[in-house]
């Protein structure tokens, strides 16, 4: 249903089951699929690719124009996965030529004040909490939480199954599995709630341990790490997720564990 004072260009596509609040705008070459909800104030702008269920919360504002000096005009989306709730206030800007689009995964939340920059690929299940900051072209994959009031710098990586602490400037790649906080951004220890949360054993979470106190905890440099994990410690599927994630990043990765501040386990 769209309110009589809903703003709806007639070329968007609207799915069934939708509710359209007033003085919500819903510009042309949006789609929106069945069982979206969109609340008063919030603006779809062109581009704009809903999944079913979605929840878009008042004064929102999705596939904005990229704050990007280098956008052209080109035509770009934004992809918002299935049952993600995006809450009052928050920004997604669309993509540019590098991507093409910036994508939030399914059921997710965003919660108020967050902002998504262009060229961002947020995974499923992921939640960002109140204000947290992406800058362009970062990845965050499935089963994150990043802290209120959290900064992300561009083109950083962060992990899945990664719990952020609030209030964190993420200028570094963070590995998954972790848990990072203090300042500058460290290692402190492994998400073992998360991970107990989403069906990891006991056994799992001790090799996950394992590793990363070859990575963060002898003091080794991350090749020698790596090469010692590799040569060490059996294969498997998460510690060769890990041993891949690390030898990809570009950013490099964060600080190990700092003596002086207890870790977090």
């Amino acid at each position: 249903m769209s309110y009589p004072l809903a703003n709806v260009h007639p070329d968007a596509k609207i799915g069934n089951n939708v509710t359209i609040e007033p003085f919500a705008t819903v510009r042309a070459d949006v789609e929106i699929g069945d069982g979206c909800w969109i609340g008063a104030n919030a603006v779809l702008w062109e581009g704009t690719r809903l999944g079913k269920n979605v929840k878009i919360y008042p004064g929102a504002s999705i596939s904005s124009i990229p704050q990007d000096l280098k956008f052209a005009g080109e035509k770009t989306e934004t992809f918002i996965g299935d049952n993600t709730s995006i809450r009052e206030f928050v920004t997604i800007s669309r993509g540019t030529n590098d991507k093409l689009k910036t994508v939030v995964g399914k059921n997710c939340l965003l919660m108020a004040y967050v902002h998504i920059a262009h060229d961002c690929i947020i995974g499923n299940h992921c939640v960002l909490a109140n204000a947290v900051q992406v800058a362009g072209h970062v990845t965050v994959d499935d089963w994150v939480v990043i802290g209120g009031a959290s900064a992300v710098h561009q083109f950083v990586k962060v992990g899945a199954h990664v719990m952020v602490s609030g209030g964190s400037l993420v200028r570094k790649d963070v590995p998954p599995f972790t848990k990072a906080a203090r300042e500058p951004l460290a290692y402190a220890g492994i998400n073992t709630i998360g991970l107990r949360r989403r069906g990891f054993d006991a056994d799992k979470i001790s090799e996950i341990q394992e590793i990363y106190r070859y990575i963060f905890l002898k003091g080794l440099n991350n090749a020698k790490a790596l090469d010692l994990v590799e040569q060490e410690l059996p294969a498997s599927s998460e510690r060769d997720h890990i041993i891949s994630f690390i030898k990809a990043s570009e950013r490099g990765i964060m600080k190990g564990f700092s003596t002086g501040a207890p870790a977090m386990e």
